[in-house]
């Protein structure tokens, strides 16, 4: 007989998933019933993974079942023991349910299997990161509505579980200062966390690091709370400070046992950032709304973001002409299902272990009703913001405010909340015309604004549909008029998932007809939607519209090259072939901008 050891509380999760969803939210959990089979079963290998320092590794799972269906599917579950013994109901009335916790990613039976159907042989190949617990793999009948529980594995454990991880690079508050924040099994009683790290081929340094974590009782609600809870860790920010300017810099992550032993992570290397105003070539890469996908082509892969990976794998192969990394909300999609933050930030060392990888929130990250949330919808699954600003590091004054200013060179960046109230009189409004107005533009003429929910300009059919706007309904007017008058030459969002390029476009006009170059004086702000990064694609109104210049229905990105104070580069490109479909350049002095360095720009342009 199988034992199951099952952990924690009990949710009635919605199994029919929309598009877009959290596909582990198709699973009905809470339904499941024990129907095991002695004659089944499902066996892993190898045991141990990781002997050579490996942080992910691939699993062989070969299984039986005497009658099997189109509809069996394998879980993978961590940690591997499970069982009702710890699993409570909902209230004295009823029985707790036999599975009360989802699996980290699951995979059909027939997957490649062509035969299972008629034999029930099956065998998949699945990839496994580093994630503090070990796995067991389980296999189900009846489908996603109805499962039960046939058989389930032997454990299969990494061989150093709670070594440090994924590490993130991040802007510090300062110019020359680099945060690096990464993920272990070991709580600050257990070991002393610390970073050693030097000039390449110097002298190295240790920085001591901060800890955080948070609990189930820190999540705002299910499935965060419930199905979707699995123990995240412990988040390490280490503050390295005092780099100078463009040096090539190597670190590692370390953890010091009480007695005396050091757990060292792979080595990493990265570039600090260039003096404020440096003239020298300066690439940022810039999306939102990217997610998470699976290589091993389990349920995320094909359902929910197909474009992940390759604008992962893009952004890696191009990784020695980049900078800095901007992902503008909608990280991962865990909408409560804790353990995809692990796999996210394991989708992006390659890349944040090695440039800034900054961040803003968006709405599955914040959003949940009561929570303070200026929209109260469920976005989030409950997690309320409490993991985006625990795993990621911002240089923001307050980090559950999530927005705050940055600097690389010759560009200013004013990243901004849009789950948070923006409106003039607001907190959040303040910051934003003190970020925009604050800008050296002799120093850094590339202002940048950047938010999650389209504030400014978008034609996809949802906003003229639903909104009977172009943007979100309270948003556009009050930005509009601080993005003009500060001069701000580009406006970036996400949210929806596609790209689009208007002209210089001010109260709804055309300032200056869209171009592939824009030289002279500033007349208007271009707004870029560029949430195609992963998710699943957003339809475009059949409407035509003056101010909307190029779209594109597929994923991609945009990458800004600033060759020096006066000439700039934009390119947006697909995820499929790293190619660039729509590009323009700029080309100013900036002379009519340094003119307002007293706050007498005004507003008004010939649109008017």
């Amino acid at each position: 007989m199988i034992r199951l050891w099952l952990v924690a509380t009990w949710l009635i999760v919605c199994a029919a998933a929309h598009p877009g969803e959290q596909p582990l939210s198709r699973i009905a959990v809470e339904r499941t019933v024990l129907a095991v089979d002695e004659s089944a079963h499902v066996r892993a290998s190898p045991l141990v993974l990781g002997l050579k320092g490996q942080n992910s590794e691939w699993v062989e799972v070969e299984f039986f079942h005497p009658n099997p269906s189109s509809d069996d599917w394998i879980g993978v579950f961590s940690p591997a023991d499970f069982s009702a013994a710890i699993c409570e109901p909902e209230n004295k009335r009823q029985s707790p349910p036999d599975l009360c916790t989802a699996p980290i990613k699951y995979q059909f039976a027939n997957f490649k299997n062509d035969g299972y159907n008629k034999s029930g042989k099956g065998y998949l190949k699945l990839q496994l990161i580093n994630q503090r617990e070990d796995f067991s793999f389980a296999l189900f009948s009846g489908g996603l509505l109805k499962p039960k529980l046939i058989a389930v594995s032997n454990k299969v454990t990494f061989a150093n579980p709670k070594v440090p991880v994924y590490p993130r690079l991040a802007q510090g508050k300062s110019w020359n200062e680099m945060t690096v924040t990464w993920t272990s099994g070991y709580d600050i009683k257990e070991a002393v966390p610390f970073v050693e790290w030097g000039v390449k081929g110097g002298r190295r340094f240790l920085s001591p690091a901060g800890t955080l974590t948070f609990d189930r009782n820190s999540m705002c609600g299910a499935p965060a709370r419930t199905v979707g809870w699995r123990h995240p860790g412990y988040i390490h920010t280490s503050y390295l400070k005092d780099l100078w300017p463009d040096s090539l810099y190597t670190y590692r992550l370390g953890h010091r046992l009480p007695n005396g032993t050091q757990i060292w992570s792979n080595s990493y290397s990265f570039k600090a950032s260039p003096y404020p105003g440096q003239d020298s070539l300066q690439q940022v890469v810039i999306f939102g709304d990217m997610g998470k996908a699976e290589a091993d082509g389990s349920n995320e892969y094909n359902d929910f973001q197909p474009g992940s990976l390759n604008t992962t794998y893009q952004i890696i192969r191009d990784l020695e002409n980049i900078d800095m990394v901007v992902h503008i909300g909608d990280i991962c999609y865990a909408n409560g299902y804790l353990s995809q933050w692990d796999q996210f930030t394991a989708q992006i060392e390659p890349i944040a272990s090695t440039v800034p990888y900054m961040i803003g929130s968006g709405n599955h990250e914040r959003d949940w009703p009561g929570t303070g949330s200026f929209y109260g919808n469920l976005d989030s699954g409950g997690e309320c913001g409490v993991p985006a600003q625990t795993v990621f590091y911002t240089p923001a004054e307050n980090r559950a405010k999530f927005w705050y200013a940055t600097d690389y060179g010759m560009f200013k960046f004013c990243i901004v909340h849009t789950e948070e109230d923006w409106r003039p009189g607001t907190e959040q409004y303040k910051f934003i015309e003190q970020c925009l107005s604050s800008a050296d533009r002799q120093k850094q003429p590339w202002l940048i604004f950047l938010a999650h929910r389209v504030l400014g300009y978008s034609s996809c059919s949802y906003y003229e549909e639903e909104e009977g706007t172009f943007g979100e309904p309270m948003g556009r007017d009050s930005i509009e008029e601080l993005l003009q008058k500060y001069k701000v030459d580009l406006a970036f969002y996400g949210h929806v998932h596609s790209y689009e390029r208007t002209c210089p476009v001010y109260q709804s006009q055309c300032v200056v007809n869209a171009s592939d170059h824009y030289s002279g004086l500033f007349k208007a702000t271009t707004h870029v939607v560029v949430g195609g990064a992963g998710a699943s694609l957003s339809e475009f109104t059949t409407s035509k519209i003056k101010w909307s210049h190029y779209r594109d229905f597929d994923h991609g990105f945009v990458k800004l090259t600033a060759f020096n104070h006066s000439s700039m580069l934009f390119e947006y490109k697909k995820s499929r072939d790293g190619n660039v479909y729509d590009h323009f350049t700029i080309s100013r002095d900036y002379r009519d901008i340094l003119a307002c360095s007293v706050d007498n720009c005004p507003r008004t342009t010939l649109a008017t």
